[in-house]
């Protein structure tokens, strides 16, 4: 029997997979949570009854204003003897598969995955093997293919300075360039790390090793 917690912050979804779950005789639904710090607190609920841990937590990335997927998934796999954390989610940016996979997930699936697939999914999970969706494959396959982008000097040190969590204007302040040109600069970043927003290019700076914690 596989043990399965449910993190997803819409109850529709969540109804949804555990509808499937139940439906499995080898599945069992322990607990559901709408965010990964309710899912830390199922898994340490769980573990003050003496009950045994779930074996896979099939987790969303972006769940409202809640922790996020990415932060909940670090923090579980840094448990003693932590459960799979499979990644199931709308979002398949290189950023978002990048921050999952750093964090320590078991594998990532897009909930437009047939259900057959995701259960194939948490089953491989639970023996400790890697899934990844056929697109995200394809994805870091490419990304590995390509190296890690390049910036140029310019560049680097604007993600940098956003990483620090500079606005634009300070950042145009501190490099004595205008606010039009730090703008410019963040579209050439973004396109070439493949990403279309601030956090995103953050999160793929620092998997690629282009700018530092």
């Amino acid at each position: 029997m596989i043990r399965v917690l449910l993190v997803d912050d819409h109850p529709v979804v969540r109804r949804g997979l555990r509808a499937m779950v139940d439906e499995l005789p080898e599945l069992e639904a322990v607990g559901e949570a709408a965010d990964g710090a309710e899912a830390l607190r199922v898994l340490e609920g769980l573990e003050a009854e003496g009950t045994r841990r779930p074996d896979v937590v099939l987790m969303d990335l972006q769940m409202g204003t809640g922790m996020h997927g990415v932060e909940a998934t670090r923090r579980i796999t840094a448990l003693p003897d932590p459960p799979a954390v499979l990644i199931l989610t709308t979002y398949s940016t290189d950023a978002d598969i990048l921050s999952a996979v750093e964090a320590g997930a078991t594998g990532y699936l897009l909930k437009d995955a047939p259900p057959e697939e995701l259960v194939a999914a948490v089953k491989a999970a639970s023996r400790g093997e890697t899934v990844l969706a056929p697109p995200v494959a394809a994805r870091l396959l490419g990304r590995v293919r390509a190296g890690r982008p390049t910036l140029s000097p310019r560049e680097a040190e604007i993600l940098q300075l956003l990483a620090e969590g500079l606005a634009n204007r300070q950042i145009a302040k501190r490099l004595f360039i205008s606010e039009a040109t730090v703008k410019t600069h963040l579209v050439h970043i973004y396109d070439k790390l493949g990403v279309d927003s601030r956090t995103a290019a953050i999160a793929s700076g620092l998997a690629s090793g282009l700018i530092r914690p």
